[in-house]
């Protein structure tokens, strides 16, 4: 494993793995490392022939300063989580990504204006600028996302569309504990109680998928009032999408339509889906 810093050092140490014809595997990351993330690795691991981690707390993603200021960073721990599977892990700082301030415009339409687009302005435009930076660099053939972030998938895949950037973006499914709660860097600011709490997040979309015959503004009120039951629960959106566009549907039809939900558990806001 080699842990690299800058970019002339990446860029130098992978157009040598290029030359010998070897495929790469890529999984970006913001560090805060855990087994969704360790899940993510061992399946570039078996589809490439080298596997790269990037680990950087992408300041221009966050419309919240206390959120950044709050993600955790833990790359030593990180570093020892995955170099039994990762070759290259790319950990550079702001600085070295960011030298000036970045002038990357992206438009995604309305795959870009509900839900998190809605709640979080400029936060896929930050996404799309760190990605799009990271798959130049790295020029890897496959890159993989988990489904957790479903909206941030999509968000990827159109830019590489738009982008016509030569990779194969591969989504995997969400990793959760036995409680049912999706695994996430920041569940590191939960405490064990607040985890017992989190765990009714998927338990409440179980029910909505559930309950996918009744009118879509019935599985909404459902879900709400079951949220709503739940003190240390804040809601911030739930909505039920076509689960290619993400727009708002009618009505119901199975395999193609996801629940997504946003909520904040005391200051820590967290997020989830099901494919009703």
């Amino acid at each position: 494993m080699t842990l690299i810093k800058t970019i002339e050092e990446l860029k130098t140490v992978l157009f040598r793995i290029r030359s010998n014809g070897k495929s790469i595997g890529f999984v970006p990351t913001m560090g805060a490392l855990h087994k969704g993330h360790v899940s993510l690795l061992q399946r570039a691991r078996n589809e490439n022939e080298v596997v790269v981690c990037s680990i950087f707390v992408n300041p221009i993603q966050f419309n919240n300063p206390d959120d950044l200021k709050k993600y955790p960073r833990t790359l030593d721990k990180d570093v020892e989580l995955i170099k039994s599977i990762a070759d290259v892990i790319f950990a550079p700082e702001p600085e070295e990504v960011y030298p000036e301030l970045p002038n990357e415009k992206f438009d995604f339409g309305a795959l870009g204006s509900v839900m998190e687009g809605a709640y979080r302005p400029g936060h896929f435009n930050g996404v799309a600028t760190i990605v799009s930076r990271l798959f130049n660099w790295i020029k890897p053939d496959k890159a993989y996302f988990g489904e957790k972030d479903y909206q941030q998938l999509a968000i990827i895949r159109e830019m590489v569309r738009q982008k016509k950037i030569p990779v194969e973006i591969i989504g995997c499914p969400t990793v959760r504990e036995e409680s049912g709660l999706a695994v996430s860097s920041r569940n590191q600011r939960l405490s064990d109680e607040e985890k017992i709490i989190a765990a009714n997040i998927y338990r409440i979309l179980q029910e909505a998928k559930k309950n996918s015959d009744l009118p879509v503004n019935n599985i909404k009120e459902l879900v709400t009032s079951e949220i709503g039951k739940i003190k240390e629960f804040k809601l911030e959106y739930f909505e039920i999408a076509d689960a290619k566009t993400l727009q708002p549907v009618s009505k119901v039809t199975k395999g193609n339509t996801i629940a997504c939900i946003a909520l904040y558990l005391g200051e820590v806001r967290l997020i989830d889906e099901i494919i009703l």
